[in-house]
């Protein structure tokens, strides 16, 4: 298996400004943020180290005129480029010899510039100590096919030769790789120790780079996850009508990017959807009134009826119904009154909900509508009914028949923006992190279960976090534990400074969290999560903020303890041999295993953006034994329990190990 990675590149500025321009639809207003970063506990940067003796080599070169050695001479009008007057086929390799052994963690690409010939696509980078030697990559992705210079984290090595191999042309103009300048970056200094037992903290995949920061991403039924950022790769701003997306294919590791125009939406800071038939529903954002459908049986985008309201950054779910309700979302298209409304598959249409005001949502941020009403947290109920579970302190139920309805539902702790909150079991719900407003404000270590099965939500608070956390991300595992990913201490959006790079493991049975194996790089602002079909955690993305140091279009898979054993190799686990495409609401389906099983679970695909993932949830299933390898196990009647939709089904051993999941579609 590949090696844990515990360390990695990131930079972050003691001071610096950034200057954000965000621009409603209709372009009639802006809303203009100066954010000034202050120093703070911080992530070390990373510095280029100096080329003292370094020596290029190359596969091939074209040595008349683009030899290797101008990667390393200052100029970046001189560049390397592999033989093109007789191609030879892909890879195509550059090696940096450092001369002496250092302490690396990460390579700087700038790109030729005037032409676009030879912009590496596909890559991996290797490390070695003598040259002739060469382990896993410690990182391995696509790059993007622009000009802008690429910087590369991955794990902190000790290395002399470090070796970047292209794989493809970002372009497919042809069978060339080139480069005009190869920089390396050097230790950045302390980070978290790696921890011991992989059984009992997990452990962290290579590095893997993406065309694009996954500011969003979706987990599709064909075992591929959709990532998107906005207009651009790494920034964001205006309503461009365009939005840049990456797909990355599970069983293989490879990543495409496409640029998708057609429904003419900037898809950054939207609300999601998973729908009923598998599509993946996106809302609003930059182009604050546009719907954009994603379909992954034909991998097509098409457009879907404007939103009624302009909105970004609002909340969004998938009803009991099969519809899906929106509500809020002041960052784009408008301050305040961002009444509800529910968008029919059925219909394809709208329709108003101007009984379900946002005013009840609303945290009490400073910065008034544009802050307080955003990324609220939704989870579908029965009949219909959507139970509002925060960030504000205030809970609330929504009934979205007719002109809708919001009923009081009680408080939770204190207003937690920026938190999270994830259906862990049936009808109840874990949140945790968060902050009194969206940015500098010192995040919490608080949790809270809150309980909606009975007729009053219960609310208990249970231990609290190990470390503070806003711009956190979390995910429920098959056996419902959870795991807590990334944050700050204090958020600062486009900031690396306070960064968390443990996980936590919240347990249930406890209502206590444990620490995990570190990660590689930082996940706060414009990060997301996902539960991958095969147990594992996708992390990735942060940042969105142009030139500066605190993009990452990157993500690292987690592998959680529970797939382990103690020198790190995988457990055995239970194999689902048969189990129904689809099944209906109450009714009874045969699963086939390879051994005995202690149960199975649920666990819906979701999407994620901006700490929220509303559709996320796990139903785990009454089962009965009917041989020693089959199982009839029971579908939940209630579409309040199961919305309809695409799920993941896991067959969990009697030490919690769980299978591969088979694809069920529900309802």
């Amino acid at each position: 298996m590949a090696r844990p990675i515990h360390l990695a590149l990131i930079a972050a500025a003691v001071l610096s400004y950034v200057h954000v321009a965000q621009q409603g639809e209709t372009g009639a207003h802006d809303h203009h943020q100066h954010v000034k970063i202050a120093a703070a506990a911080m992530i070390p940067a990373a510095e280029k180290l100096p080329r003292t003796g370094w020596v290029a080599t190359a596969s091939s070169e074209e040595t008349a005129g683009d030899p290797v050695a101008n990667v390393l001479d200052g100029d970046p009008a001189t560049i390397w480029h592999s033989r093109w007057r007789t191609a030879t086929p892909f890879p195509h390799w550059l090696t940096v010899d450092l001369r002496t052994t250092q302490r690396v963690s990460g390579l700087v690409y700038t790109p030729r510039t005037g032409r676009a010939n030879g912009r590496i696509g596909r890559y991996q980078i290797h490390l070695s100590a003598d040259g002739a030697t060469w382990g896993e990559p410690v990182v391995t992705g696509t790059l993007a096919d622009d000009a802008a210079v690429k910087t590369i984290g991955f794990a902190v090595s000790t290395a002399r030769y470090v070796r970047l191999t292209a794989l493809s042309e970002a372009g497919e103009r042809g069978a060339w790789a080139s480069a005009a300048e190869i920089d390396l970056l050097g230790d950045p200094g302390p980070r978290p120790p790696a921890q011991g037992d992989p059984s009992a903290v997990g452990t962290w995949g290579p590095t893997l780079g993406f065309p694009i920061v996954p500011a969003a991403s979706a987990v599709l039924p064909n075992n591929k996850l959709l990532t998107w950022s906005a207009y651009a790769a790494d920034n964001f701003g205006g309503a461009n009508g365009y939005t840049q997306t990456a797909i990355m294919d599970l069983t293989t590791g490879q990543v495409s990017g496409r640029r998708v125009a057609n429904t003419g939406h900037d898809m950054f800071c939207p609300g999601t959807s998973m729908l009923a038939d598998g599509r993946i529903l996106v809302t609003g954002g930059s182009n604050a009134k546009k719907v954009s459908v994603y379909d992954p049986r034909t991998d097509a985008w098409t457009s879907a009826p404007d939103m009624n309201i302009s909105r970004g950054y609002q909340g969004q779910t998938t009803l009991s119904t099969g519809e899906a309700f929106t509500v809020g979302g002041s960052w784009s298209g408008g301050r305040g009154g961002k009444a509800g409304e529910v968008f029919s598959p059925k219909d394809n249409r709208w329709r108003s909900l101007p009984d379900v005001r946002p005013e009840p949502f609303l945290t009490a941020d400073p910065a008034g509508a544009f802050r307080a009403d955003n990324h609220a947290w939704l989870f579908a109920a029965s009949g219909g009914r959507v139970f509002h579970a925060g960030p504000s302190a205030k809970m609330h139920w929504i009934d979205t028949a007719g002109r809708g309805k919001v009923t009081a539902a009680g408080t939770r702790g204190g207003d937690a923006m920026n938190g999270n909150a994830v259906m862990y079991d049936v009808g109840k719900i874990l949140t945790l992190g968060g902050a009194p407003a969206y940015e500098n404000a010192d995040a919490t270590k608080a949790a809270y279960t809150v309980d909606i099965n009975g007729s009053t939500p219960a609310v208990r608070r249970v231990a609290d976090m190990a470390e503070a956390r806003a711009y956190v991300n979390s995910v429920v595992l098959p056996d419902g534990t959870v795991v807590v990913v990334g944050g700050q201490g204090r958020p600062v959006p486009f900031s690396d400074q306070t960064s968390v790079l443990e996980p936590e493991l919240w347990n249930p049975a406890t209502g206590r969290f444990t620490k995990l194996a570190p990660m590689a790089t930082p996940r706060n602002y414009h990060s997301v999560a996902n539960l991958l079909p095969d147990g594992t955690v996708f992390s990735g993305g942060g940042g969105m903020c142009g030139k500066c140091a605190t993009n990452h279009p990157d993500g690292q898979i987690f592998v959680p303890s529970y797939l382990l054993n103690p020198d790190g190799s995988r457990k055995p686990r239970p194999v689902i041999t048969s189990a129904p495409p689809t099944a209906a609401y109450g009714s009874a389906v045969t699963i086939g295993t390879d051994r005995a099983v202690e149960g199975f679970a649920l666990m819906r695909i979701s999407a994620a953006t901006h700490s929220v993932d509303n559709d996320q949830r796990r139903i785990p299933l009454s089962s009965t034994a009917v041989s020693a390898t089959s199982y009839r196990a029971a579908i939940p009647s209630d579409a309040g329990t199961a919305p309809p939709g695409n799920y993941l089904l896991f067959a969990l051993d009697q030490a919690g190990t769980p299978s591969v999941a088979a694809p069920v579609r529900i309802g």
